[in-house]
């Protein structure tokens, strides 16, 4: 298929799967304004192609005035990602702008337990400052709705606290900038749908270390958490909407503790106020 085929395929056959949730995310949680300018993430992979797509066209057909540059960091990429990168932009008809890093080879030596999780700190912050110098306000980065799920039960079962992956941000290190994720409530069988309807392929990690090693504990863990929603799935269907749910619906008058920037608070802290 070519481009113009792609775009159609978003508008028109995954209008209510893809196309639709991808603007309800961006309008519910009030992604983007008039007069941003956004610096798309695309790490070579299916998410990040689409989420580039969508932004395109909803530029191009959307009501809100913003501006797009597409950036792609290069942590150490093998030729042949880096090529592949760079032949799907062409075939998306995406002007992707490319810089270098050495983040693979840093994380190789300074971080061989949690490779991943020191890669994805030290790509944002390459990525907020590739931003800034382009002038934006924002950078999009490619998460989607089973990405969100998940961190809920990686973070109730390894974390020993309920938290999930917000659809905004305020950068702490980097003033007046956000980070958001238009591709919040877009389901990942539904990109891969897209994808194989399309015939496209997209590069995975492409990480040197991972590439090695196979897996790490990191990414373990989290296809750990894909395969539990999986077995959930067979009992209630229902499951995947209901752990998105209950980031939503907690009952502060049902929960032991809480935290919030001003400190913990216990039950007790009011208990006897209530009787």
């Amino acid at each position: 298929m070519d481009n113009k085929d792609i775009e159609r395929s978003i508008i028109k056959k995954y209008r209510k799967l893809i196309w639709r949730r991808f603007v309800r995310g961006v309008e519910e949680y009030k992604l983007i304004s008039d007069g941003d300018k956004i610096a798309v993430c695309i790490s070579g992979g299916k998410d990040s192609f689409l989420l580039a797509k969508c932004m395109q066209e909803l530029k191009k057909h959307g009501k809100i005035n913003f501006d797009i540059e597409f950036i792609v960091m290069n942590p150490g990429y093998k030729e042949k990602n880096l090529n592949k990168i760079m032949d799907n932009s062409k075939i998306l008809n995406i002007p992707i702008k490319i810089f270098n890093s050495d983040i693979f080879e840093v994380v190789n030596k300074i971080s061989k337990d949690k490779p991943c999780y020191m890669c994805a700190r030290m790509r944002r912050g390459y990525l907020y400052n590739k931003a800034k110098e382009l002038g934006c306000n924002k950078i999009a980065l490619g998460h989607h709705y089973d990405d969100v799920i998940e961190t809920i039960l990686l973070s109730m079962i390894y974390g020993a606290e309920i938290k999930t992956m917000m659809p905004k941000l305020h950068s702490t290190n980097f003033p007046g900038m956000e980070l958001i994720r238009p591709l919040y409530l877009v389901k990942e069988e539904d990109i891969i749908s897209w994808s194989k309807y399309n015939k496209l392929e997209f590069i995975n990690c492409a990480c040197s270390f991972t590439e090695k090693t196979k897996t790490t504990e990191d990414i373990s863990k989290r296809l750990e958490m894909k395969k539990l929603i999986s077995h959930f799935r067979n009992i209630n269907k229902n499951i995947d909407q209901n752990i998105f749910k209950s980031v939503e619906n907690i009952n502060l008058d049902a929960v032991i503790g809480y935290k919030d920037d001003n400190g913990k608070y216990n039950f007790l802290d009011n208990y006897d106020k209530k009787d």
